[in-house]
């Protein structure tokens, strides 16, 4: 499988609308779906934020020019909520998965897609 058949698969959910997958270190774009783009800034910042969440706490999250509220961050994940949509960001080893979903889905069940997508390339040593 391709890794454009990745953000294929989490669209084809219906969960997510909009869906890109980084390099771990955010500095290469692997796929993208649904025409989501992040500025070099803007998946530094997300990059960043996986270590230390201060900048995300204090600067928000920012997708596409958007401003997202931060949520919450661990060293795995980081979640950001603007109005009713969202935007949920997962490092595995070798990927940052970023994915959007729109206010007609709830934030658990987008969370739970690209939450499980992580843990398969997890399990295959990506």
């Amino acid at each position: 499988m391709s890794w454009q058949a990745y953000t294929d698969n989490l669209l084809g959910t219906g969960k997510v609308d909009k869906a890109v997958i980084y390099s771990r270190a955010g500095d290469s774009v692997w796929a993208t779906s649904g025409g989501l783009t992040l500025q070099p800034n803007e998946i530094s910042a997300i990059v960043t934020g996986f270590d230390n969440q201060a900048g995300l706490q204090s600067n928000g999250l920012h997708v596409q020019g958007q401003k997202f509220m931060f949520l919450r961050a661990d060293d795995r994940s980081i979640y950001g909520r603007h109005d009713a949509e969202g935007v949920i960001c997962v490092r595995t080893k070798q990927t940052i998965l970023v994915a959007h979903y729109p206010p007609t889905v709830q934030a658990g069940e987008a969370t739970k897609i690209v939450e499980q997508l992580a843990d398969y390339l997890i399990s295959v040593q990506y």
